[in-house]
């Protein structure tokens, strides 16, 4: 399984401490769900972020954002942001915190 560690470290880092928060093997990669629904998480260099759906072709023409595609089907309310996006601190929170949100919104598994 390939994926940025040091991706996945600054998301344990935010994550810490998050009541609910799971680490998971997913999608080739590592994903943090919240009571059995996946937040975000790591393919590659990319962070993986789970929006609400509604909100998913607003947030997808954000810089550095696109439509997760991981089967050949894109998938609606997944996003991926390319490393060049999350270079500041403060944007890697920014999609955390959607996802988080998107996450904490669902029904508990």
């Amino acid at each position: 399984m390939v994926y940025d560690e040091t991706l996945a470290q600054k998301l344990r880092f935010v994550l810490k401490g998050k009541s609910g928060i799971i680490e998971k093997k997913m999608f080739g990669g590592i994903a943090f769900l919240l009571h059995g629904n996946m937040a975000v998480g790591v393919n590659r260099d990319d962070l993986i972020v789970r929006v609400d759906p509604a909100k998913h072709a607003q947030l997808v023409k954000l810089p550095h954002a696109r439509t997760f595609d991981f089967t050949g089907k894109p998938m609606q309310g997944w996003i991926m942001v390319n490393v060049d996006g999350l270079k500041k601190e403060a944007d890697l929170k920014k999609w955390i915190e959607l996802g988080v949100a998107y996450a904490k919104s669902l029904p508990k598994k």
